[in-house]
């Protein structure tokens, strides 16, 4: 099978000839092509000959385009730093909204201004002129509610919510608004899916009416067009008991890269049975394993998610979230060759 058709063999869970499998490779991949970590993250080209290098050396099944978190924000001129060996963040001394009251800065912007979101775009358009067909390529994208989380530090916003829901509520709007066109613009590029990053939508952060107020009847209206246009949506969310209920209902995702066992799951083993059928799970091998511990646990972990999750297809093994930046590539390569070989139907 070519990757493509093992993705989507599972997808479609049936099953494939073995696991599809792809550990999220993202600013590690810079050390493929001696790039910067600030030049893999700003320079479509070197990003993406990295992504590319990746799939093939490590015969990944899929390629994702996390960049980092701090891409959408850049629209609206928020400030950014970029450290020598991990992704890129807000200045967090410097952020465009520092009180309550100056939520009205965020209006609707056009993205063709923001030189990140155009690298963005720009890099989804090499990787499909490069893999269009033969290797899934996902597009991955902040949810509103974490990109004007970037332009407000967490716990500001967090308690903002409750001081003027209002506010907040406008400034998400608009962030939508500038989201949907970006996103129908990622769509355009070819790409066969966009995944978002809902980082509220999990029993950490806050209760699920909360989430669907303040950023589930929002996100909704981007999936709807996605889905208009045949583009498919999944979700990432790596926090400790997310909603995959809600999210279903919202987005209505085909698959959602998770890292801990959703809410009303006690174990990874009762979210196969209470969603093997609905959604294709991609994880949950903990990314941290890839730097810490050794090889036994790494490889105990991986069989352990291949036993979990393998049965009628629907699954993709893959960390938690984004591979540590500066882990050697062994675990990955172990992980790969796990799947082609403990994951075989």
């Amino acid at each position: 099978m070519t990757h493509f058709e093992r993705v989507m063999t599972a997808m479609a869970h049936k099953e494939p000839d073995y696991i599809p499998v792809y550990p999220i490779l993202s600013g590690v991949t810079r050390n493929l092509v001696g790039a910067t970590y600030e030049e893999w993250s700003t320079d479509a080209n070197v990003c993406a000959n990295a992504l590319l290098k990746a799939t093939d050396e490590y015969d990944l099944d899929c390629i994702c385009t996390l960049i980092d978190l701090s891409v959408e924000c850049d629209a609206w001129g928020q400030k950014l730093i970029y450290p020598e060996n991990e992704a890129a963040h807000p200045d967090y001394d410097n952020l465009l909204i520092d009180d309550i009251d100056e939520y009205e800065k965020i209006k609707k912007v056009d993205y063709r201004n923001s030189k990140r979101m155009m690298m963005h775009i720009d890099l989804c358009k090499k990787l499909v002129e490069a893999k269009k067909g033969e290797v899934p390529v996902i597009a991955f994208v902040f949810g509103p509610l974490g990109v004007l989380s970037m332009m407000r530090s967490q716990q500001e916003m967090y308690m903002d919510l409750y001081d003027d829901p209002d506010a907040v509520k406008d400034a998400v709007a608009n962030v939508n608004a500038t989201l949907k066109e970006y996103c129908e613009a990622i769509a355009d590029t070819g790409v066969d899916a966009i995944m978002f990053d809902t980082l509220f939508a999990s029993g950490s952060i806050m209760s699920p009416a909360m989430w669907s107020e303040f950023e589930g009847v929002y996100i909704k209206e981007i999936c709807d067009m996605l889905h208009e246009k045949g583009v498919a949506v999944m979700i990432h969310n790596c926090g400790k008991d997310i909603y995959f209920d809600e999210q279903i209902e919202y987005m209505d995702p085909c698959a959602i890269s998770f890292l801990y066992p959703p809410k009303g799951c006690e174990s990874f083993e009762e979210c196969k049975t209470k969603y093997g059928d609905k959604l294709t799970l991609i994880g949950c091998v903990t990314p941290a394993s890839a730097a810490i511990g050794t090889d036994e646990e790494w490889i105990k972990e991986c069989k352990d998610n291949i036993d979990y999750f393998k049965k009628d297809g629907g699954f993709i093994l893959a960390t938690g979230c984004e591979y540590p930046a500066n882990a050697s590539f062994e675990r990955a390569k172990i992980m790969v060759e796990l799947a082609k070989t403990y994951g075989k139907y």
